[in-house]
């Protein structure tokens, strides 16, 4: 599987002479359909030219901390949260030594104090400089704070010694960074998703619909394959591609998806129902296109399937998941939601002010019988890992108290 697919991978470049390999780390990580955006220090520009870099990406790189044209927007902030990874290569003893000590006085150093998501570092340095006992501390100060580092490999140096503090060749950074994505928390496991809006028509040329894009789905769906799950993703009419290593089935209207989901939900260990289903539907469609007549029109509508409930009334229910979209009251009317439909555990995120629809980011408050977890706001790809670790806890957590039915017991034991 291609973890990288898709992936933001934000790519800092500091002033070694290791950066020469930094072109062909983001040609690479094209290579592996993941979009890249470049930071370099100012040393870094001695190196190698942005222009290169920019080239190669296919986005502006960015060197000012202080940019008239970014940081009215927050830049740094903006390159944090749009980051599913930040990786520093090279990491210069320098620049290693200033991220110890928490120093924000350039770009990329902000970065890795506003950012969020996983940091790596890939080390590059003359021998005798990483074997430095300063530069050891700092290395374990960094790794006990959770970061990564990769490397360094033992070889010929540019100053002409041999030994370690060489940085990793683009190719086997890439191995490493795929790993970032990796992991076996749902190995084994089935996991059905629904996604995006549905259409319920009204004639052959109109529809009633919702504002929903379908990301924040494909992005559940995307991560639960992440996590080593089996995946089918039942998906309303959206213009996405389908993740790596994912089924899909594409259906239109309310009952085409519940059609699909019933179809194929007892063959799953969990059930996560991001998709906005459209409460009502037309009573009568008309064959041909209604024209305008009158000053007004009157539709009957009626409700369509509850299918998150329908699920959760399953006899040998899977551990079910349910999105609540709320523009006010959200904990209450989430909560709510969640004993009414029964269902494990309830994801609420609010879709006002500008939040929710047709953002890349978003913010979700998840509520289970006893307990909750708030996930603080971040890109859609980030949250939906966040929130496929807290579903694989809950599911592991009931499967050995015995409130769930798994197809696969001896995993959960």
């Amino acid at each position: 599987m291609n973890y990288l697919s898709g992936k933001h991978i934000l790519l800092g470049v500091t002033g070694g002479i290791a950066a020469y390999k930094s072109a062909e780390l983001v040609r690479l990580l094209r290579g592996q359909a993941a979009e890249v955006r470049v930071v370099m220090t100012t040393a870094a520009t001695g190196f190698i030219t942005p222009l290169t870099l920019q080239a190669l990406s296919g986005n502006p790189v960015h060197t000012e901390l202080l940019d008239a044209g970014t940081e009215a927007a927050m830049g740094h902030i903006e390159l944090a949260r749009w980051a599913d990874v930040l990786l520093v290569a090279p990491a210069t003893a320098d620049f290693i030594a200033r991220a110890v000590h928490g120093r924000a006085d350039d770009l990329l150093a902000a970065i890795c104090l506003a950012c969020e998501a996983p940091v790596a570092l890939a080390p590059a340095m003359n021998r005798a400089m990483w074997e430095h006992p300063a530069t050891r501390a700092n290395i374990e100060t960094l790794q006990d704070r959770g970061l990564h580092v990769m490397g360094p490999a033992v070889g010929e140096q540019a100053c002409g010694e041999t030994g370690p503090g060489r940085m990793l060749e683009p190719a086997q950074l890439l191995e490493e960074l795929s790993g970032q994505f990796r992991n076996g928390t749902l190995a084994g496991r089935r996991v059905l998703v629904t996604a995006g809006p549905t259409r319920e028509a009204i004639d052959p040329v109109r529809y009633i619909s919702n504002r929903s894009s379908g990301r924040m789905g494909f992005a559940v769906a995307a991560a639960a394959a992440e996590a080593g799950a089996e995946v089918l993703l039942v998906s309303g009419p959206v213009s996405l591609p389908t993740p790596g290593q994912v089924r899909r089935i594409d259906v239109e209207s309310a009952i085409q998806m519940q059609q699909a989901v019933l179809a194929h939900v007892t063959d799953c260990d969990i059930f996560i129902s991001v998709a906005a289903v459209a409460d009502y539907r037309s009573r009568t469609v008309a064959d041909q296109k209604l024209k305008k007549s009158a000053e007004s029109m009157s539709l009957e509508l009626e409700r369509n399937p509850d299918i998150l409930a329908a699920v959760a009334a399953l006899p040998e229910a899977p551990f079910t998941v349910g999105f609540a979209a709320e523009t006010e009251k959200l904990a209450e009317n989430a909560r709510q939601k969640r004993r009414t439909k029964h269902v494990d555990m309830i994801a609420a995120n609010a879709v006002c002010n500008g939040q929710g629809f047709d953002r890349e980011d978003n913010a979700l408050q998840l509520f289970w019988e006893g307990g909750g977890q708030a996930l603080p706001l971040n890109s859609k790809g980030q949250l939906a890992r966040q929130l496929i670790a807290v579903i694989a806890d809950r599911f592991a957590t009931q499967a050995r108290q015995g409130k769930v039915v798994t197809l696969n017991a001896k995993d959960s034991a």
